[in-house]
């Protein structure tokens, strides 16, 4: 049920004068508001989102081979980049008693932003096990302090020449990196 509010004036809160409100808002379209751009949004605030979903990498390589990427292009120079990964890893094809797994990094432009030391960020297992699924997920709030086009980039690797799948939709799952302008 819609309810009408009909007022012919307001009074002042200190009662010394009134608020005519005939008319006001006749002729107003959204063609008519103002803008409401990045600048004028508050620290924090969401300002743009871009998303880019990965394709399958199968590797043994221990050495680091591009994987996916998606870049944005920052309003100012004082806004932060909240950076949210998540890929799939399958890896078989074990034939020895070494530990195995694989690793994931990430950059920004040719710059490493996340490697977890020596391990990575990726999936591990001791040889017990003859194949291994599962999700490698992170979040990186990053401060580029650049407007130019920024391009956030994946790379995997095997961690000793085991077979890895990344992103395979096959074997249940994908990969997705989603960037996040936030108003500094």
């Amino acid at each position: 049920m819609a309810s009408t509010l009909k007022v012919d004036t307001i009074q002042t809160n200190d009662g010394t004068g009134t608020i005519a409100l005939q008319n006001q808002l006749s002729g107003m379209t959204t063609a008519s508001l103002p803008a409401l751009g990045s600048a004028q949004m508050p620290t924090g605030s969401l300002l743009q989102v871009v998303n880019a979903t990965s394709s399958i990498l199968e590797t043994s390589s221990t050495s680091y081979v591009d994987m996916y990427s998606a870049t944005i292009t920052p309003s100012s120079t004082s806004s932060k980049i909240l950076v949210m990964v998540t890929n799939h890893v399958y890896i078989t094809n074990w034939t020895n008693n070494e530990w195995r797994g694989c690793m994931i990094k990430l950059l920004r432009d040719t710059t490493t932003i996340h490697n977890d030391g020596s391990y990575g960020e990726g999936a591990y297992f001791d040889h017990n096990d003859d194949r291994y699924m599962t999700y490698s997920t992170f979040q990186l709030l990053d401060s580029p302090a650049t407007t130019s086009a920024t391009t956030y980039k994946l790379q995997g690797r095997s961690k000793v020449n085991t077979n890895v799948v990344f992103n395979n939709t096959n074997y249940g799952g994908g990969g997705a990196i989603t960037l996040m302008e936030i108003a500094g």
